[in-house]
């Protein structure tokens, strides 16, 4: 698969989710990169608050930025209009696999074929080609599913198979949209951890808005 950030590019010396680099200089420390697992997904209910703020800022240009963070919400509803609702963040850790994907290998083979599903992901960035073409094909074969996409910016929007690629999503039938400040909120009251310290309301960012305002038009001129 590609991977998800463009500037991200396994050369450069860039580091994760806002920290500092590990001294590769360290013999110990660097066996430790060495004996990774080519991948890890990590779950969870809510993620530290200092991973939010950076990999969900919805910036123009996303250097370092190299993870999906995908927050869920699962509702399912029986014939007799009951519904279930459960929740939880994927975090793709290495490149061998995305979040969207954890999420269909991980999550949804515990759905039942007799309820109907509404799911809502709350992703940092939308999906590379690949997966937004798992996300067709499971959408084509689960009839009883339903999902809506809220992403924090745009992946690689300019180049012509990302855009081919999120069409064909809206033309599966789900639904794609841009987070904006309210939905940036609600991910922070309901998936992040409220660390000791930490205000307990959103603060949002300076350029918030703006930037919203700059992807929903990209995104709309590429739909349309």
């Amino acid at each position: 698969m590609a991977q998800k950030e463009e500037a991200a590019a396994a050369a450069e010396p860039a580091s994760q989710n806002g920290e500092d680099e590990e001294n590769l200089d360290d013999p110990e420390k660097l066996k430790e990169l060495i004996e990774l697992p080519p991948f890890e997904i990590v779950t969870g209910e809510r993620l530290p608050a200092h991973f939010f703020k950076f990999q969900f800022r919805n910036v123009e240009y996303s250097s370092g930025r190299n993870k999906t963070f995908l927050c869920y919400v699962v509702e399912a509803q029986s014939k007799g209009g009951q519904v279930q609702a459960s929740r939880g963040y994927l975090e793709d850790e290495h490149a061998a696999a995305h979040a969207e994907e954890a999420f269909f290998n991980s999550i949804m083979p515990t759905f039942d074929p007799a309820l109907r599903y509404l799911v809502t992901w709350y992703v940092s960035s939308s999906p590379c080609a690949a997966c937004a073409d798992r996300i067709v094909k499971t959408l084509n074969k689960t009839k009883n599913l339903r999902l809506l996409i809220l992403v924090g910016r745009l992946f690689m929007w300019e180049e012509p198979e990302i855009q081919e690629a999120l069409r064909k999503l809206k033309e599966a039938g789900c639904r794609l949209r841009i987070m904006k400040p309210q939905d940036f909120e609600y991910i922070w009251q309901n998936f992040v951890e409220q660390e000791e310290g930490e205000s307990k309301a959103f603060e949002p960012w300076e350029d918030i808005q703006e930037n919203f305002l700059y992807y929903e038009e990209k995104l709309a001129d590429i739909l349309k």
